[in-house]
C-alpha cells in the first residue's frame, strides 16, 4: 500500500511505540491521525508532526466507535489503522481487580476489534486499506505471572491471521508485528519496571519501521528481533522442556 497522502489512524500513539509509529508514517508522507487519552501529550504529538488527534480513553464503553468515526470525520475516510494502543499487568491472576480483568481485554482485544469492524466496511468497498496490529511475543509464548495480558496478544494474532484469510481477494491488508520488550513506559504503567539484562528492551523506532514495512509491503507478520521465532517452535515442538524454561526465566514480580 502506498502510504503518501493515505490517511492512517494510530491508536495509543501519544508515547511509546505509538508516536514513533506516527512519526515513522509521516516520514513517509502520511495523513496520520494519532490518538490517545491524555489530551496534552496526543495534542503535543500532533503539534509535532503537522498532524490530526482524536482524544479518548478506550476503557470506556463507546470510546472505540467514537475514535473511530472522530478519525473518519477528520479528512473523511480512513485508509489504514495501526493498533498501538495496549496496557499490561503483572503478577498473580488472583490478585487482578475484575476492572484490570475487563481494562485488560477492553484496551488490548476489544477495542482494535472494534474500531476495526468499524472502518473495515469503507476499505472493502474501495478495494484499499490495511490493518496493523501491535501483538508481542507474549502472544505466542504466554509469559508468567502476565496470563492475561498473554492471552489478549493471542486472541489478538489469532484475529488478524483470521482477518488476513478473510480479506485475501479485497485489496486490504492485515499485519502482525510482535516484538519483544520495548523501552517505552509501558512496563512502569504495568506496575513493575522491566528489569531483565536479557533480552534488552528494543527501541520503539525499530517496531515503527516494522510497522511501515508491514503496510508499505503487506507482510503478513514479523518477530522482532527474528531470533524469537525459536520460541513458540520451541512451544510447539517440546512443550514440557518449554513450561520449565517459562517457569524458570519467564518475567517475576518484583517490589518497586
Amino acid at each position: 500500500m502506498r502510504l503518501a497522502e493515505s490517511v492512517v489512524l494510530v491508536t495509543g500513539s501519544s508515547g511509546g511505540i505509538g508516536s514513533a509509529c506516527a512519526e515513522a508514517l509521516n516520514s513517509r508522507g502520511a495523513r496520520v491521525i494519532v490518538h490517545g487519552r491524555d489530551s496534552a501529550r496526543v495534542n503535543a504529538v500532533a503539534a509535532d508532526l503537522g498532524a490530526k488527534s482524536v482524544e479518548a480513553d478506550l476503557r470506556e464503553p463507546g470510546a472505540s466507535e467514537h475514535v473511530a468515526a472522530a478519525a473518519r470525520d477528520v479528512y473523511g475516510q480512513v485508509d489504514a489503522v495501526v493498533h498501538c494502543a495496549g496496557i499490561g499487568w503483572l503478577g498473580p491472576s488472583a490478585e487482578m481487580t475484575p476492572q484490570t480483568v475487563a481494562d485488560l481485554i477492553e484496551v488490548n482485544l476489544a477495542a482494535p476489534v472494534r474500531i476495526t469492524r468499524e472502518l473495515l466496511g469503507e476499505m472493502t468497498s474501495r478495494g484499499f486499506g490495511h490493518v496493523s496490529f501491535l501483538a508481542s511475543i507474549a502472544g505466542w509464548t504466554g509469559v508468567n505471572q502476565e496470563a492475561l495480558y498473554s492471552a489478549t496478544k493471542s486472541a489478538v494474532i489469532t484475529f488478524a491471521d483470521t482477518l488476513r484469510i478473510e480479506l485475501a481477494s479485497s485489496g486490504v491488508g492485515v499485519s502482525v508485528i510482535s516484538p519483544a520488550a520495548v523501552r517505552t513506559p509501558f512496563f512502569d504503567r504495568r506496575g513493575v519496571p522491566y528489569d531483565r539484562t536479557f533480552p534488552r528492551p528494543l527501541e520503539p523506532e525499530r517496531v515503527a519501521a516494522a510497522v511501515v514495512r508491514s503496510i508499505e509491503d503487506d507482510v503478513a507478520h514479523q518477530m522482532i528481533p527474528r531470533w524469537l521465532a525459536l520460541a513458540p517452535a520451541v512451544r510447539a515442538t517440546m512443550p514440557g522442556v518449554f513450561r520449565q524454561l517459562n517457569r524458570r526465566f519467564g518475567q517475576r514480580v518484583r517490589a518497586v
